[in-house]
């Protein structure tokens, strides 16, 4: 697995994630991770990243990913090098100090083509893998909140004539499926998204989950700021011609 370098230095390296990569072993499966890509290019961090300050304690992580994407989710995916980086930007993200922007096509568009998604997440009643954002959602309600603009809107060929968007969506929290659990919520599910919109068709020439982690602004352990961009993936090129004001506004290739 050759994952492409966004941005590296001597405590940070970002990559960009391919849709269907996971990032981390779930306990589930054998296959490879992002995590896997980062210890074997890394052999010399591999001491760090299980550590078992006491007898039967649960192994704490102290180098590797520092936040999470999604299997389906493309883009931006940051791990640290050493353990004082991996402290620093653990809490950066906790901390709200790390910008995060996304790219999403979704179905239809709300009316109000800016605004922020401020529902409470808890888990789905009937279905395990799910997140709700209604009042009724099981055990605990944590807070979430998403802000979005709607980058441009197009109307579909088939017969139907479905109208889609192209959305900038930036969380501001770190929820699991937060995105997708908003979205849906205003009524806007992300196309693809067989979790969140399973019966929905999909469109735009799109064949996975319409997300992709653009942008992450975030201090560095060494002093300063940066912002790291991941380039539109080819298997989204297609829809997001269908958006060439956005491309050009945003200066998306």
């Amino acid at each position: 697995m050759n994952l492409p370098i966004l941005y590296e230095d001597a405590d940070v390296v970002a990559v960009a994630k391919p849709a269907g990569l996971i990032t981390h072993a779930d306990g589930r499966t054998e296959e490879e991770t992002a995590e896997d890509w980062f210890t074997e290019t890394y052999p010399e961090t591999a001491e760090f990243v299980l550590h078992v300050p006491t007898e039967g304690a649960l192994p704490e992580r102290r180098v590797g990913y520092v936040h999470r994407l999604d299997r389906d989710t493309s883009g931006v995916l940051v791990f640290a090098k050493n353990p004082e980086a991996y402290t620093f930007l653990r809490k950066a993200f906790h901390d709200r100090d790390v910008q995060k922007t996304y790219l999403a096509f979704t179905y239809g568009a709300p009316k109000e083509k800016q605004g922020v998604i401020d529902f409470d997440i808890g888990r789905s009643r009937k279905d395990f893998r799910l997140r709700s954002a209604q009042p009724k959602a099981k055990g605990r309600m944590r807070e979430a909140l998403t802000r979005y603009e709607v980058l441009g809107e197009v109307r579909g060929l088939s017969a139907d004539r479905q109208e889609y968007a192209l959305m900038k969506v930036s969380p501001e929290t770190g929820r699991t499926h937060q995105i997708r659990v908003h979205l849906k919520a205003i009524h806007h599910p992300i196309i693809g998204d067989t979790l969140y919109a399973p019966k929905q068709k999909l469109a735009l020439g799109i064949s996975r989950l319409g997300l992709h982690a653009l942008k992450i602004d975030l201090p560095l352990p060494s002093g300063g700021r940066k912002e790291i961009i991941a380039p539109i993936p080819p298997d989204l090129a297609p829809a997001l011609a269908h958006f060439p004001e956005a491309r050009e506004t945003f200066a998306l290739s």
